[in-house]
């Protein structure tokens, strides 16, 4: 750390070391950074300013700490563009990741209050119900519940989803074609039937994503609510001034 630098606190210009040792490839993701105690003596400040350090980038999500083993470089975030209307799968497909699901509930059930009021539906019209894990690279990344109601949509009952694009399957085959969505996302504590399935250990954050999405002759047709990992995903938006 130079002495250009020296105006920062000392805790700030290690974590800018960290950062460019990350960014230049010296630690990549899966390594461990050196100890508290090798880098106290490296740069000669004290532990306790070189923990201040390393919390600060794990809140970041830069780094992630294993009890017992040591810190690490985190693997980078997965990042969702909010402007785009998108499938799970393409997203990943765009991204170069093998992704799969595992089907936890594919049938014909009787709405959510949230459901019913989003689809617009009668007290006493069901709908298809499918529940998928979401995985990138076989880790786990999102819990998907999703609701679907259009005509012929008990023919999805037969359908593989562990691979297959719900939003293909739709155009091709049923000719429902998503044109647009509302969505909103939330940062909340994950529920322990979502800690156990994401693989997430006690107090971890999740981002619940509700989205409502429309046909091309904007009727709505799907509901679904997603828990997605607070430690692997974010979501962005580009702002303009037009």
């Amino acid at each position: 750390m130079g002495s250009g630098s020296s105006a920062y606190p000392k805790y700030y210009r290690l974590m800018e070391h960290i950062r460019a040792g990350i960014a230049q490839g010296v630690w990549k993701p899966g390594d461990t950074i050196p100890s508290e105690r090798e880098l106290s003596e490296r740069f000669g400040i004290s532990r306790m300013t070189v923990r201040q350090a390393i919390h600060r980038l794990v809140q970041e999500g830069l780094l992630r700490r294993e009890h017992g083993r040591g810190t690490f470089v985190a693997t980078p975030k997965l990042r969702q563009h909010l402007t785009r209307l998108t499938g799970f799968t393409e997203d990943m497909r765009q991204r170069g990741l093998r992704s799969r699901s595992q089907v936890l509930r594919l049938e014909m059930v009787e709405p959510s209050p949230d459901a019913a009021t989003a689809l617009r539906l009668r007290p006493w019209q069901s709908v298809l119900l499918l529940e998928r894990l979401r995985l990138a690279e076989e880790e786990p990344i999102a819990l998907e519940t999703c609701y679907l109601h259009f005509p012929g949509n008990t023919g999805l009952l037969t359908r593989d989803f562990t691979a297959s694009s719900l939003y293909h399957t739709l155009v091709e085959e049923f000719e429902v074609i998503p044109s647009r969505a509302e969505q909103q996302v939330e940062a909340v504590l994950a529920t322990a039937r979502e800690r156990k399935l994401l693989h997430l250990p006690p107090n971890s954050p999740v981002l619940r994503n509700r989205r409502v999405t429309y046909d091309q002759h904007d009727r709505p047709f799907e509901y679904t609510e997603s828990a997605y990992r607070g430690d692997r995903y974010v979501f962005y938006v580009e702002l303009t001034t037009r």
